[in-house]
């Protein structure tokens, strides 16, 4: 399996570090080809601004989805954006990793997504009608690879539960999973989350490395989050709207779009 891991810590030294260290090492000792693109080692721009489009003239108004529908269509996205694609296209798996600051992805990793995510590559791809609303959230260009997250967090694991003051990780990490990763056609993993790494010990270490060793070992059978595919039929097009007999018992909010019963059969 080929695998693109995507990391975004400014510190290699960090506890981030070296859980990337333990990933890749045990993704290659299982055969794997294993690829990693170092956002802050790299310098990576995170902004999309004029520069990410020259051929757009300084007295057109800039319209960031249109220059970059036309960039892609024209094969003149910048070069480091275009190496990403090929990293992306080349991968059967994704992960990216991060820390959870402020209850989201650092700036530099959001920037990746926003630059690499290209009109016509990451969204807008398929036909709209009354019928089918594009190629998404199931479809799309990177539909049948897999993708998961490798997140830290300061907080306490009960922190981050149904009851936990910050809400539960599942709906912190939706946005991600679902509308980064899902939006584009992978089949997205559970996260592997590791809580109170601030005051992580030798010990706690080695779990936690454990642990994520046993994770990149079942990278390929791990079942996927089974959310709910687009154009399957659970929605009605073109409102997007879930089938009202489709509820679960008791779900709301972001749990609506994960389809437990059809998982379970």
């Amino acid at each position: 399996m080929k695998v693109l891991l995507v990391f975004a810590h400014p510190e290699p030294r960090s506890l981030n570090g070296a859980l990337r260290d333990v990933a890749i090492r045990e993704l290659e000792a299982q055969g794997h080809e294993v690829r990693v693109s170092d956002l802050y080692a790299e310098k990576w721009k995170s902004e999309v601004d004029r520069s990410d489009f020259p051929s757009i003239s300084a007295d057109t108004q800039f319209k960031p989805s249109r220059a970059s529908k036309a960039a892609f269509t024209t094969d003149t996205l910048t070069q480091d954006v275009t190496a990403e694609h090929e990293k992306l296209l080349w991968a059967d798996t994704l992960i990216l990793q991060f820390p959870l600051w402020w209850y989201t992805m650092p700036a530099i990793l959001k920037g990746w997504v926003d630059r690499v995510y290209a009109y016509g590559f990451a969204y807008g791809v398929g036909e709209h009608n009354d019928t089918y609303w594009g190629d998404r959230f199931g479809e799309g260009t990177l539909k049948g690879k897999r993708a998961m997250l490798i997140v830290t967090t300061g907080g306490w694991q009960e922190h981050y539960s149904a009851r936990g003051v910050n809400g539960p990780i599942e709906d912190l990490l939706f946005p991600i999973n679902h509308g980064i990763l899902y939006y584009p056609g992978y089949d997205v993993l559970p996260p592997f989350v590791a809580y109170r790494v601030d005051r992580i010990d030798q010990a706690g270490f080695a779990d936690v490395a454990e642990r994520l060793r046993e994770r990149m070992r079942t990278l390929a059978t791990t079942p996927p989050i089974p959310y709910r595919q687009q154009n399957g039929g659970d929605y009605l097009i073109p409102s997007l709207q879930l089938r009202p007999d489709l509820v679960n018992p008791g779900d709301r909010g972001f749990a609506l779009h994960v389809d437990r019963q059809g998982a379970a059969e």
